[in-house]
């Protein structure tokens, strides 16, 4: 996993609404869980020389992945 270059606005948490605070923090909580899930992935795709989703190789060693995208539902109940 790469990083990405991107502006990251700074938020002080003691300037702002309990009601923002709690936004903030959850969205935070989610982008976290979906990081430590694509981790996972790919630590388990790095286990495999090849892996094949309906007859199509998605991942190769010998090559970059694709045809395969991860949604998450987390914070939904």
């Amino acid at each position: 996993m790469g990083t990405k270059n991107k502006k990251t606005k700074r938020i002080n948490l003691l300037d702002i609404p309990d009601s923002e605070k709690a936004k903030v923090i959850r969205e935070l909580k989610q982008s976290l869980r979906q990081t430590i899930v694509e981790a996972k992935l790919w630590n388990a795709f790095l286990g495999y020389d090849n892996v094949t989703i309906n007859g199509r190789i998605v991942f190769s060693s010998d090559s970059p992945l694709e045809g395969l995208s991860v949604q998450s539902n987390l914070g939904k109940v």
